[in-house]
């Protein structure tokens, strides 16, 4: 899973060899969801990194801790920007608290810090997982006390500096987690409704429309407001991180204060000329049955600073206003996974086939479902369906292509996508 990694701060044979630079460049790892890597690698080539190695659940680039500091501004699919301090040979708890405590952690850490250790645990000599990390805390805490007379507190919260490690087989990396809380949590839904959709999966499924703001974006069923809202945010480009005041690398010695406020003004300038007239995206609408939803989002959307991009309203599915000339669908209903529910969503499902081809002529609609079964009851063709994640459970992305006139007419004109 993990390679090429590397620390240039740190040689396990000989030790740290100096006090912690922050220019010096290292390994950051970049985790996401499950299958949104190359969604992720695109993100960070955009701002002007050179990915040299990705997975499943993440990518690897070379970069300093100012590095980190912008990632975690800007991304929108992350979950966490870890920077790599150590790597080293580990087959035993012992040597794995040696090599840690050998870091200059008094250079890291603030003696009046809190301190949060997880881990990632894969080797045959561990039985209970929660045991290095107790060990790597020991070792963190213990060279803290000896060189400066005192220790951070140490917990399960990730609000402080989070230390990451993960050891696999007969080696281990020390990350610190320059993030602390997943970049996903925007800290703008304030009021979630039921189940609501993580900030980094809605902002893939509208990246993966290749919505830019330039066209319409109607959002039914919006719930609390999460694909609405990172729809806004990716048209008005402004930088998700501007939301949140607590990272982790805010609780480090390797913090920057003046840079990151110069990051977050140059952010904010980006943001503001886009927000000017000329550059105003089309009509984003959102929509819920539910008028407790709907308020619950038009909240969220204030708290994000883009409630006045979005225009809500509470009213059934069918009845969302859609503006002409074409434009942007993207629906995400229910996919059945309690008892009983199956029988009323096969008719939603046929609803929404029916919505699509009645309403929205010259559209592209997008049904995010976690349920292809009941997708089927749609009734219409896809010309694509993309893998993405929910947590645990495999969904598809349905495109759907609502020509306005004939498809046979459309297809003499155009070449028709291809389907998987």
């Amino acid at each position: 899973m993990f390679r090429r990694f590397h620390s240039i701060a740190y040689c396990p044979q000989s030790g740290y060899s100096g006090r912690m630079n922050t220019t010096d460049k290292t390994t950051l790892l970049i985790t996401c969801a499950r299958g949104l890597s190359e969604m992720l690698r695109a993100e960070v080539e955009a701002l002007g990194f050179t990915v040299q190695a990705s997975h499943d659940t993440g990518v690897e680039l070379a970069g300093d801790m100012a590095d980190a500091m912008r990632l975690n501004l800007h991304l929108r699919t992350a979950f966490n920007v870890l920077y790599l301090l150590a790597e080293f040979p580990c087959r035993t708890p012992d040597q794995l608290y040696r090599e840690v405590s050998k870091l200059p952690w008094e250079d890291i850490i603030p003696s009046n810090e809190y301190l949060c250790v997880v881990g990632r645990i894969d080797t045959p000599s561990i039985d209970n997982t929660m045991y290095p990390n107790l060990k790597i805390k020991d070792a963190i805490v213990d060279r803290i006390l000896k060189k400066t007379g005192a220790r951070p507190d140490s917990g399960k919260e990730r609000t402080h500096v989070v230390v990451q490690a993960y050891w696999k087989g007969d080696r281990c990396w020390i990350y610190l987690n320059t993030s602390g809380q997943k970049v996903s949590d925007r800290n703008y839904r304030k009021l979630p409704v039921a189940a609501p959709l993580r900030e980094s999966l809605a902002a893939a499924i509208i990246l993966t429309t290749g919505y830019d703001g330039s066209q319409p974006l109607v959002c039914p069923m919006c719930g609390s407001g999460t694909l609405a809202i990172e729809a806004a945010l990716i048209a008005s480009r402004r930088a998700p991180g501007l939301m949140r005041d607590n990272f982790s690398f805010m609780h480090t010695k390797l913090y920057d204060a003046d840079l990151w406020q110069q990051m977050r003004t140059e952010a904010g300038k980006q943001h503001k000329k886009r927000g000017k007239a000329e550059y105003r995206p089309s009509r984003i609408i959102a929509t819920d049955l539910d008028p407790t939803a709907v308020e619950a989002a038009r909240r969220n959307a204030m708290t994000a600073g883009v409630e006045h991009l979005i225009e809500f309203a509470a009213c059934d599915f069918a009845d969302t206003e859609i503006p002409d000339g074409g434009g942007i669908i993207v629906m995400n209903p229910e996919y059945g996974m309690r008892l009983g529910e199956l029988d009323e969503l096969k008719v939603l499902y046929a609803r929404i086939g029916d919505f699509f081809k009645q309403k929205c002529a010259g559209y592209i609609g997008y049904v995010f479902t976690g349920n292809y079964e009941l997708a089927k009851k749609v009734g219409l063709r896809t010309s694509r369906r993309i893998p993405f994640f929910n947590g645990s459970i495999e969904c598809r992305l349905l495109k759907y292509e609502m020509y306005a006139g004939t498809r046979k007419q459309k297809e003499t004109k155009d070449t028709p996508d291809s389907t998987d």
